[in-house]
């Protein structure tokens, strides 16, 4: 059997998906699975031994600032990318018109995705030949499982699920590196998140990062994207201690990094869902968006969120003029932190 994955992007969303990956390949080991990835977002997914193709698209290429040959011929070539394969099932776990445009393209026979209530943009449902009925209120990752399950008639796992990442020695000495600096015993602190609304203040990671040295004699490595260093100097400046180490790693770098963290502090971005994907023990400081959605599977992680407002119920907003759900005590992220820990 031929089936192709869709996730596009981003990382966190791709990392949602790795355990539906790793249900499909253990209950169809004979099967030739292809997953459709933006470039951008490729990174992660490359070496996997449980992908026979990974299919690299670039559809920002297919925007503006190009003249319209020049579009076209773009869009041929990544057509012909998707149909050097016959397909005998395509899932759409992306829900964006986009992701069920290369799902058509791919001229798979069959073509699943989620029902419209669950699509993040409905207006794809008409590209698809089967959609999928999902449970209200569910974590993503059970969502993603829940399509792998009921498209390919599989079973699929209620909790433990494995997250697939290829790393090689390059990245595990990436990690060493940062480890022969700080000693074993160090916490990640994040303080970046792809929108502003996300954002725990960088200055309180500063003070946290002095309490977990004043209390636990822990390191804090903060690490960033090589676009986020405001945030990350911010933190550093902002520490009395200067137990702050600043590291900005590759993303398989971080996730061999994660994998040695005593604890990790992190709103909810990609980096976060990689270090639960790491198995690193998470405290989520979580604002705009559902923990019960997006945050940890791991019972025994911890959420950070304000439940004293009424202005966070389906909030998802990207600004805000009334920002308040972020405003939360260093002492209240610390607390859960020494939770988290044990103590």
């Amino acid at each position: 059997m031929r089936i192709l994955f869709v996730k596009l992007s981003s990382i966190g969303d791709i990392v949602h998906t790795l355990p539906a990956l790793a249900a499909v390949r253990k209950a169809l080991p004979a099967a030739e699975i292809s997953w459709a990835v933006e470039k951008s977002s490729a990174e992660i997914l490359r070496g996997n031994a449980l992908i026979n193709n990974l299919i690299e698209v670039d559809t920002r290429s297919l925007r503006g600032g190009k003249i319209i040959e020049e579009i076209l011929l773009d869009a041929s070539r990544q057509i012909r990318q998707l149909r050097k394969f016959e397909f005998d099932a395509a899932l759409d776990f992306q829900g964006l018109l986009k992701s069920g445009a290369i799902a058509k393209f791919s001229k798979a026979k069959r073509l699943y995705g989620f029902d419209k209530s669950n699509l993040r943009e409905p207006a794809s449902r008409f590209l698809l030949t089967e959609t999928i009925e999902i449970p209200k209120q569910i974590h993503v990752i059970r969502k993603n499982l829940a399509l792998a399950e009921k498209a390919l008639s599989i079973p699929v796992p209620t909790e433990n699920f494995e997250f697939p990442i290829a790393t090689s020695d390059e990245h595990k000495a990436e990690a060493a590196k940062i480890i022969s600096e700080t000693g074993e015993k160090f916490a990640i602190l994040n303080p970046a998140g792809g929108w502003v609304t996300k954002l725990w203040h960088a200055e309180k990671f500063g003070a946290l990062a002095d309490k977990l040295w004043e209390e636990n004699g822990m390191v804090s490595v903060v690490t960033t994207a090589p676009n986020e260093t405001n945030l990350a100097d911010k933190v550093l400046q902002n520490s009395k201690s200067g137990k702050v180490f600043l590291a900005q790693t590759s993303l398989k770098g971080f996730y061999e990094l994660a994998k040695r963290a005593r604890v990790y502090v992190g709103g909810d971005t990609g980096p976060t869902h990689l270090a639960v994907a790491a198995n690193a023990p998470v405290v989520g400081i979580f604002g705009p968006t559902e923990w019960w959605r997006n945050g940890s599977p791991n019972p025994a992680d911890i959420c950070v969120e304000r439940n004293d407002i009424n202005c966070r119920v389906d909030c998802h907003r990207r600004s805000c003029s009334n920002w308040i759900c972020m405003d939360i005590s260093v002492e209240t992220v610390f607390d859960a932190v020494q939770k988290r820990l044990g103590k």
